[in-house]
């Protein structure tokens, strides 16, 4: 079924009730259930429950238009007061390209299990000797200039990437941080081209010295507050930040370390093509065995699961499978959602998160960058 809304304004005040069946949660998807969308919103949601399997059994027009927002409680805008996050504290450029801190390899192995697609290795870094000491808090991203130089002759230039230990560092000391890096790899003229940092980083050996810069970055700062929720959707090597929010949260002696005691729930969305290819997955089942009332995981294998429509399953046929919860989640005004992963998620995810909020007339276009504004919206992709 097709709404046309090509010959009204976006002044259009009127309002629908959509009549869907096969569409929302896992656990309502074979259940009726009736949507009310303001005429603006009604063509992209058509087009987000056509996509994600839905089947519209009617359209009407509602006989009276809607209260205000404010004066109807399932349409309260989630609260987008500004958290208490401590920017000032986070160090930043502590080393520059121009002088680099030199570090030395401790450990690089393979996350990948047999059968997986690709490489992707973790990699740890001495930190200890500087001066100042390179120090980072979660969410960062450190620079790698790698060895060697370019066609013209002149030194690589650095890459940036997702810090993927805690502040401590895996050996809980805060002398290390760890990366986790895919080696790029894509075909040119039948020639397969490898990229120039993850490759020099996916082969290093341990002893071999490294140029570090950094830390940056403030946009994946994780909330002081220890009840908040946090919701991340990650892809790949996305998981990188991911990782340090749930060792912070989660691992046992990272909590007894950092004296940061969360009580609030995560909840993971991690996007990968195969099972081989899932990276930390031992350490996630482990945080969700041992925190089921505080952690849940929810994985995306788009070569192994198919979505509701019969395709493959991605990381937004998850969320889109979950959209009314979640979006119960960002009303709370504690909750923080985290992206970090490949550009490409970002569109059905938006999509999502579209037909979530018209089912509460709400406008998620105007939503998102008020969550943005509030520090309550992270997103880093590439």
């Amino acid at each position: 079924m097709r709404v046309s809304t090509a010959t009204s304004s976006r002044s259009d005040s009127r309002v629908f009730t959509v009549v869907v069946q096969g569409y929302g949660t896992a656990q309502a998807r074979n259940a009726e259930r009736s949507i009310t969308v303001p005429f603006v919103r009604l063509q992209t949601v058509m087009q987000s429950i056509s996509q994600l399997g839905g089947k519209v059994l009617s359209v009407t027009p509602c006989s009276e238009a809607p209260a205000p927002a404010a004066a109807k409680p399932a349409a309260t805008k989630p609260a987008t007061t500004k958290p208490a996050v401590s920017h000032a504290d986070v160090p930043v450029n502590l080393y520059k390209p121009k002088d680099p801190f030199v570090g030395s390899v401790t450990e690089n192995y393979s996350l990948l299990a047999e059968g997986a697609i690709g490489r992707v290795n973790h990699i740890t870094f001495d930190l200890s000797g500087g001066d100042p000491q390179l120090h980072y808090v979660e969410g960062q991203s450190i620079g790698i200039i790698p060895d060697g130089a370019d066609a013209n002759g002149k030194p690589h230039k650095l890459r940036l990437y997702s810090i993927a230990s805690t502040r401590h560092g895996d050996n809980l000391e805060g002398n290390t941080v760890s990366l986790c890096v895919r080696q790029l790899q894509y075909e040119k003229d039948g020639e397969t081209i490898n990229g120039v940092c993850s490759t020099f980083l996916c082969d290093i050996e341990p002893g071999a010295k490294v140029k570090i810069t950094g830390p940056v970055g403030k946009e994946m700062l994780l909330p002081d507050d220890e009840e908040a929720n946090v919701i991340m959707l990650a892809t790949g090597t996305g998981i990188a930040p991911m990782r340090t929010y749930l060792r912070r949260m989660f691992e046992p002696a990272e909590r007894e370390k950092n004296g940061w005691q969360f009580r609030g729930k995560a909840w993971l969305f991690m996007g990968v093509p195969t099972t081989a290819n899932l990276l930390y997955d031992d350490d996630f089942n482990r945080y969700q065995a041992e925190f089921p009332d505080n952690f849940r995981y929810t994985k995306a294998i788009s070569r192994e699961q198919q979505n509701p429509s019969g395709g493959r399953m991605y990381i937004q046929d998850r969320v889109s499978e979950n959209a009314e919860e979640i979006f119960t989640w960002i009303e709370n005004p504690k909750t923080h959602v985290y992206m970090c992963g490949l550009r490409g998620m970002e569109p059905g995810i938006d999509e999502a998160m579209t037909a979530a909020a018209a089912a509460k007339g709400l406008d998620w276009a105007e939503l998102r960058p008020q969550l943005k504004k509030a520090e309550r919206w992270h997103v880093e992709t590439y």
